[in-house]
């Protein structure tokens, strides 16, 4: 099999974990090493990044990025799972209506503090929030600090279901959010339905439906969801090198100077990510101190 791309733009479907999309697609493609980059829960669809090989090394890049979610809300049932999967554990009778919730989204933009739901990946003292919540063990988790960027009120389909759409940073939880918003309009509510639109430069758009990429013989550029390093990761500047002295020192992990390549200094990018390339692929992720380029992340 040849890898054209680092990345698939997987559009996940339902009833299926992120853990269980990326062991199809290396059953069928014999992929050593495959990970995934941005956990979805098996009853929300939409967009899942895939690195292949050596480009998991930049799966945190990925997190970092900014990811949109189109959400449904249901008002009066609050669930253990904060999802429709979980049992009621409390209802109430006080359905907000559209203008009050408008009202309210305000409130949620910006820095605030969260806590995960209990079902989530979250560590509690080493182990999984969830797997805790599995043996019915007694716990608690902290609140993190999380980034909204944007909330939209989409529609009301139904007196008792609210549509929403949020632009959010890392560690943002759906579930969390429609817990919090509930409590602050006195009332309770769960998420119905969810579906991920965007991760960074990832989107709804230039994805491929697990099933359609399960059928393919083998993956290859120019094929719909198949994606490079340099393409999805855009932001970040690059400099393309040929010299093997200097590759052959990178791949040792050593720095190289590159101001000479260039034929003036580097200051403006002093200590933020900088890719370095060789024929056009990510060979290595590091920072720029001075003149020099120190590799951090080594993927030839």
């Amino acid at each position: 099999m040849n890898y054209y791309g680092d990345w698939i733009n997987v559009y996940k479907p339902k009833n299926i974990s992120s853990f269980g999309v990326i062991q199809k697609i290396k059953k069928k493609f014999n992929i050593l090493k495959i990970g995934h980059a941005g956990t979805l829960d098996p009853n929300a669809e939409g967009v899942l990044p895939i690195a292949l090989e050596k480009t998991t090394k930049l799966i945190s890049l990925i997190n970092e990025q900014i990811k949109i979610y189109d959400f449904a809300i249901k008002w009066g049932i609050q669930t253990t799972t904060d999802d429709k999967d979980g049992e009621i554990l409390d209802i109430s009778k006080n359905i907000p209506s559209k203008k009050i919730i408008e009202e309210n989204l305000k409130n949620f933009i910006g820095d605030i503090l969260q806590k995960p739901p209990k079902v989530s990946a979250v560590k509690v003292d080493g182990k999984r929030a969830y797997q805790r919540f599995r043996n019915n063990e007694n716990f608690e988790i902290k609140k993190r600090l999380v980034r909204v960027y944007k909330l939209e009120f989409i529609e009301q389909p139904h007196q008792t279901i609210s549509k929403i759409r949020v632009e959010c940073g890392k560690g943002f939880y759906v579930r969390s959010f429609a817990r919090d918003l509930a409590e602050k309009l006195n009332t309770k509510a769960h998420i119905y339905t969810l579906k991920r639109v965007k991760v960074g430069n990832f989107n709804e758009n230039n994805s491929i439906l697990l099933d359609d990429l399960l059928k393919m013989s083998e993956m290859a550029f120019g094929i719909r969801g198949i994606h490079s390093s340099i393409s999805v990761l855009d932001d970040i500047p690059a400099l393309e090198i040929d010299n093997n002295e200097m590759l052959e020192k990178i791949s040792n992990g050593e720095k190289i100077r590159i101001d000479i390549l260039l034929n003036k200094p580097l200051i403006q990018n002093d200590k933020k990510n900088f890719f370095v390339t060789n024929k056009g692929k990510v060979i290595s992720l590091g920072i720029v101190e001075g003149s020099f380029f120190k590799p951090r992340k080594v993927l030839l």
